[in-house]
């Protein structure tokens, strides 16, 4: 009877033993390859982009995200000259399309993700009431985005040029390195006035927005995102622009200042 009781009870030992290697432990996707993804992105995506990164690498522990904001224009020129990257997001179509044409992207992952808008904002203490204004002697310097470098320039350029008041305003222009330094130079009252995107007033501190621009007065606001081709982890970056383009990240980019494009 001792030996049966003996026996049984190593038996009940290796099968408990056998149950307990084949449990996962609470970290899914335990066994998958660590990687680490460089994201090159349009500053003003910086906000919705870091609640993005927190979901995605909950949901993939082995996945580490790595952003790197800039202008486009200055990721663009960035990625021309080797600087590594897996996603381009950019915030005007001229930046991927110049990739495109150096054969730096995957066409076939090229996808226009986000939209946005174009508004003229100020002070909290401002009594700027439109554009008409700027040319007036309330308003001293005005921020725009560099349009060479800068696609919220740009716009901002082809908007104030097609509204008759680019030429007006020359001397008061205080050119930015990007959208976000423009939010700060009128956050600071280091100027007077400044165009961002919607998505970046909302993020503004003691400013507020004064009106939109026409939407005739500059062309659509797209953003676009495209894989470059030199990315060593292809599959990885595929899965991260799947779930950008999904409706969890919609309504993040939503909540943000950003719209969907089929809205």
């Amino acid at each position: 009877m001792r030996r049966l009781l003996l026996l049984l009870s190593f038996i009940v030992l290796i099968v408990f033993t056998g149950v307990g290697c084949g449990v996962d432990k609470g970290q899914p996707n335990a066994g998958a390859e660590p990687v680490n993804l460089t994201i090159s992105a349009a500053a003003s995506l910086q906000d919705a982009a870091r609640e993005l990164k927190e979901i995605y690498t909950r949901e993939n522990p082995n996945v580490t995200i790595t952003y790197n904001f800039a202008s486009s224009g200055t990721l663009q020129k960035q990625i021309e000259e080797g600087a590594p990257a897996d996603l381009f997001i950019s915030a005007g179509k001229s930046q991927m399309d110049a990739l495109a044409e150096k054969g730096l992207i995957i066409e076939d992952s090229r996808k226009d993700l986000l939209g946005n808008d174009l508004v003229l904002i100020t002070g909290n203490d401002s009594s700027l009431a439109g554009f008409d204004e700027l040319t007036g002697d309330k308003v001293a310097k005005i921020s725009i985005g560099a349009p060479e470098s800068v696609p919220a320039g740009k716009y901002s350029q082809e908007a104030l040029d097609n509204m008759g008041l680019w030429d007006a305003i020359q001397s008061k222009l205080v050119l930015a390195k990007d959208v976000r330094q423009v939010l700060t130079y009128v956050e600071t009252g280091n100027v007077d006035a400044g165009l961002v995107y919607h998505s970046d007033a909302l993020m503004g501190k003691n400013i507020k927005v004064v009106t939109v621009a026409p939407e005739d007065s500059h062309k659509p606001i797209v953003y676009p995102m495209a894989i470059i081709k030199e990315t060593k982890h292809q599959a990885e970056t595929e899965s991260f622009a799947n779930f950008l383009s999904g409706q969890e990240a919609s309504k993040v980019f939503i909540k943000y200042g950003f719209k969907r494009l089929d809205d």
